[in-house]
Formats: structure tokens, sequence, C-alpha cells
């Protein structure tokens, strides 16, 4: 994730920088392209996680706000809440060193990771038990010899 994290980071900043924000995409578009819903991405606009530039009613995004949404996206697929992801995105300075962004991913970022090794080892723990349970009733059907038929008369 830090790879992609600082990627999407360091793209949100050349694009503040680089006058690209001229380019917008309209709302169905980036839900289309990113595989969300448009009534996610206004879930995440009136939470503050976006802000689309208004045309009238359209929304349109901006490569700034596209590349917010990939760190969106990204964070609930590690497991972060909308919470935690909002933290640190509003830690962001386009012309700043981010350190204390950074230090926050970072602290996140363990925490996160230690929460789904403990969950990995809970589901490991629980295909173990789930496999000898199956075993056993397999022996125990092996064992049964079929019943016979008995005839209707």
């Amino acid at each position: 994730m830090t790879m992609k994290l600082l990627k999407a980071d360091e793209s949100a900043a050349n694009d503040d920088m680089s006058g690209h924000d001229d380019e917008m995409a309209r709302i169905g578009e980036i839900a289309k392209k990113y595989g969300v819903t448009l009534r996610t991405l206004r879930f995440y606009e009136d939470k503050g996680l976006l802000a689309p530039k208004r045309e009238g009613s359209t929304r349109l995004y901006t490569h700034r706000e596209e590349a917010r949404l990939k760190l969106i996206l990204l964070g609930r697929k590690v497991g972060f809440s909308l919470r935690d992801v909002k933290q640190m995105l509003d830690l962001y300075e386009p012309a700043g060193s981010n350190v204390k962004q950074l230090r926050l991913t970072l602290d996140k970022s363990e925490k996160q990771l230690a929460r789904l090794n403990k969950q990995r080892q809970a589901i490991d723990e629980a295909i173990r038990e789930l496999t000898d349970t199956m075993e056993v009733v397999r022996g125990k059907l092996a064992e049964q010899r079929p019943m016979p038929i008995a005839a209707n008369g």
C-alpha cells in the first residue's frame, strides 16, 4: 500500500502543480472508471472526502479528485475506516513535506497490518477445524452400510 499510496499522493501533487486540473471528468465517467456507484461518490463528497467542482448540478472531477478517490478506495480495500482515510487525506499539503501525514499513515498502517494478521490467524484456525470436522464426517459416512430398501407391499 505504501508504494501505491506514495504514487497516488505524488500523482495528486503533480496534478496540483502541472495545470492538469483543467481536465475534468463527469461523475458517471468516474463511477464507471473506478467501479463505484454514483451514490458512493456522493457519499464520499458528503463526508468531505471528495470535493468535485460544480457546473450547475453536474459534478466534475479533476485529476486531484481522482487521485483522492484512488487513495480512498485503496484505504477501504486494506480495511481502513473512512474516518482514518479522511484523517490521512486531510493532512496532505501540496507544497509541504507531508511528514505528519506520512507518520500518521505509517502508524495507522502498522495497526491495520496487525489486525489483518490476527484475522488471518483466526481464519487459518477456522479452516483447520472445519477440515478436521469434514474428515470425521466423511469417515462416519464411509462406515455406514447402505440400508436395504424395504419392499412396498
